[in-house]
């Protein structure tokens, strides 16, 4: 692993895009791409002590997801629970928080039962591991929006406040794999000012080695901020 240096990205958020596709080419069903894309999710998080990153945010269920086939959603929904039942006590264990962004209370009681009990255990966690769910970005500032309206003047402080991530550092590299170039409604209040690196390589094949290169990647960036 690289040194970590002040040119380290903090906070790293991941659109996790490629599951479909990945089994496609490999003539599988969406639902193996989707649970090899767990597991590359799973490796990752293990592999981030001595990167510098000290919040990782995953995009894992959008609030425009819903559109997708019956059986695909139910397939997801199962995943994200036997992924709860497996790995929390290894969250616990290696001192990850887990923070959940987007409306997921509105997610199948069961499942929020889960979250509430997963956040509660994880809460001393030193690095954080954020996942979104039932998230959509402009949902999200509008509500902010509304909140700030509710106190008195909208500024973009207010808004900030309001926001899911309040507590969490500015997002500082954004990486979207499979080679799609878009946003897609993922904390776009958040990326004002971070850098973007968009790879080819499918979700699933993403390695801890394509992050490394991503935060060397980002190393070399020099970050203005709107100034020269």
């Amino acid at each position: 692993m690289s040194q970590v240096s002040e040119t380290s990205a903090r906070h790293v958020a991941i659109i996790m895009d490629g599951n479909g596709r990945w089994a496609k080419r490999r003539a599988l069903p969406r639902a193996m791409g989707h649970k090899r894309g767990v597991e590359a999710v799973r490796t990752l998080v293990r592999s981030l002590q001595g990167t510098g990153v000290e919040c990782l945010t995953l995009y894992a269920f959008s609030s425009e997801n819903w559109k997708r086939p019956e059986e695909e959603v139910s397939d997801l929904m199962n995943l994200m629970r036997n992924f709860i039942r497996s790995d929390l006590d290894e969250f616990v264990e290696n001192g990850v928080r887990l923070k959940i962004v987007g409306d997921w209370r509105a997610l199948a009681p069961d499942i929020v039962e889960m979250l509430e009990d997963a956040l509660e255990r994880t809460a001393n966690g030193s690095h954080t591991v954020a996942v979104a769910l039932n998230y959509g970005s402009q949902q999200e500032i509008a509500a902010a929006a509304r909140a700030a309206a509710a106190e008195g003047e909208i500024t973009p402080e207010a808004i900030e406040r309001h926001l899911f991530t309040a507590d969490l550092p500015p997002v500082d590299l954004l990486i979207r794999t499979s080679g799609e170039v878009r946003l897609s409604n993922f904390l776009l209040w958040q990326m004002a000012y971070a850098e973007m690196l968009f790879v080819d390589t499918l979700w699933p094949d993403f390695t801890p080695e394509h992050l490394q290169a991503a935060l060397d990647d980002f190393a070399t960036r020099e970050r203005r901020f709107g100034g020269r």
